[in-house]
């Protein structure tokens, strides 16, 4: 990952996560959201454990890493995701895509309330771009909110997993200050994550029969290898490159794409709200992820 550029993490994390609300609708279909969580980043550890252990990676870790792992993956991998699935069983996905795009600004002010990491008027600028334009291009759903009777519930979620989210990718970026091997520390990472869905799942609901729909198992795949493994690595890499708060940019352009994909497999249409949010956004990620001063 660290032979890609800047711009390549940064299309590679845009192209698979754009993707994935689209995978997650499968996921849905047949298993609760805790139990689907925990499948597929128990998938994912496993893949990056093994890749870990094939490359010779130091694996084996205290106590106090450990803590930091879990801190990482408990809140990036487990609890936010199951945010996630929980706010589109509620709300349009597209209204948990709008509650991402505010993931640049929240992780780059706790960067510099905690760490006082330097936030930039472009930075800022950049981000409110981005929140504008993906606000533009869910307006027809935002208005339609109102009328849903687990609209609110739906909301709660959608922040809930914006906020666990950007916890889990500070703590990351402190993770990488300790210069942890890159796989090794995904790795664990993940199965933290996966411990944590495990353990809310089988305290909260009962153990769930394994689905036999090939849409489901091709959607676990794809989420767990591509939309796990190779997006999450690619976005850290680039948060260790360039900081929590523009990397967390990403999550403004991911909706995006989500708009392209239902086009082509959901019949949507998009109108002259998408179109001049969309230019939004593209212009908030080109000026947070622009360096220099300012």
């Amino acid at each position: 990952m660290n032979r890609l550029t800047t711009w390549q993490l940064f299309a590679v994390a845009v192209l698979i996560w754009g993707t994935t609300w689209h995978a997650i609708v499968y996921q849905l279909a047949a298993m609760a959201p805790a139990w689907g969580v925990a499948t597929r980043f128990a998938l994912a550890a496993a893949a990056v454990l093994a890749l870990s252990a094939w490359r010779g990676d130091r694996l084996r870790f205290g106590a106090a890493v450990h803590a930091r792992l879990a801190l990482q993956g408990a809140n990036m991998y487990g609890l936010s995701y199951i945010c996630v699935y929980h706010a589109e069983l509620h709300v349009p996905s597209g209204l948990v895509a709008v509650g991402y795009s505010a993931s640049p600004l929240l992780a780059g002010v706790g960067a510099w309330l905690l760490w006082r990491t330097p936030l930039s008027r472009r930075f800022l600028a950049g981000g409110a771009l981005g929140v504008a334009g993906v606000a533009l291009i869910f307006a027809p759903e935002l208005a339609q909110v109102g009328a849903r009777p687990s609209a609110a519930l739906g909301l709660a979620y959608t922040v809930a997993a914006v906020t666990l989210s950007a916890v889990g990718a500070l703590a990351a970026s402190r993770n990488a200050v300790h210069r942890l091997p890159f796989w090794p520390a995904l790795g664990w990472g993940l199965a933290w994550g996966a411990a944590t869905s495990t353990a809310l799942a089988a305290l909260t609901l009962p153990w769930p029969a394994l689905p036999t729909a090939p849409a489901w198992w091709l959607s676990l795949a794809y989420l767990a290898l591509a939309g796990t493994v190779l997006a999450f690595a690619a976005f850290l890499t680039l948060q260790q490159r360039i900081g929590p708060g523009p990397a967390a940019s990403i999550g403004v352009m991911t909706p995006v794409l989500a708009l392209v994909v239902s086009a082509a497999f959901e019949g949507f249409r998009p109108g002259l709200w998408t179109l001049a949010g969309s230019l939004l956004a593209l212009a908030g990620n080109a000026l947070m992820l622009r360096r220099g001063r300012g």
